[in-house]
Order: structure tokens, then C-alpha cells, then sequence
């Protein structure tokens, strides 16, 4: 089926306050954020994330964010870009969890 190893998909989970919100929200239902590769789509992430953390994946949303231009101080030319990057909002089936830290 897919061709990858689960960690050619999935980069490194995104650790921020507004990430782990989502993780620590008792009342909803338990949602990780991760960086993906700026190719993979929504089926391949859900199967990289069930295979890599053993976990029943409810859904999963994403978002590409495109990078900024980056200019020279003195001369104000373009001098390069920052890259594109892929983030995916993975919500999990309840009572299922994936310890980050």
C-alpha cells in the first residue's frame, strides 16, 4: 500500500503551548499536532500515525503554512526563502492517548 516508513511522513510532534492545549483538553476529545512532509496527504498520515504510535485515529486536518521571504539588511534584495511547512491536527478515538514528553 504505502511505499514509506511512518517517519519519512511525520517530521517531529509540534511541542507548543497551543499544541499541548489540545492534548491536555480532558473534556474533548484528545488531539496531537505533528509536522508533517509538505507531500503527505490525509490518509498517509493517518496511517503513519496509527503505525507509529499504535493508535485508533479519529480524524485528521491540516494545514500548510507557506514561507516567508527572506531580504538583505543593507540592500534590501530577496537573498532567499524560509521553508514551507506542513502541520497536521490529529484527533484520536476517545480513551486513546500518545505520550509525547
Amino acid at each position: 500500500m504505502i511505499q514509506k516508513s511512518p517517519y519519512e511522513i511525520i517530521v517531529r510532534p509540534a511541542i507548543t503551548e497551543k499544541a499541548l492545549r489540545g492534548a491536555d483538553d480532558a473534556l474533548k476529545n484528545k488531539s496531537y499536532t505533528f509536522k508533517v512532509a509538505i507531500t503527505a496527504n490525509k490518509r498517509e498520515i493517518k496511517w503513519a500515525i496509527e503505525t507509529a504510535y499504535g493508535v485508533k485515529v479519529k480524524s485528521v486536518n491540516t494545514v500548510t503554512t507557506k514561507g516567508k521571504n527572506r531580504y538583505s539588511r543593507t540592500s534590501g534584495a530577496r537573498v532567499g526563502k524560509r521553508t514551507d511547512v506542513k502541520k497536521a491536527i490529529v484527533t484520536l478515538v476517545e480513551g486513546q492517548q500518545i505520550q509525547l514528553m
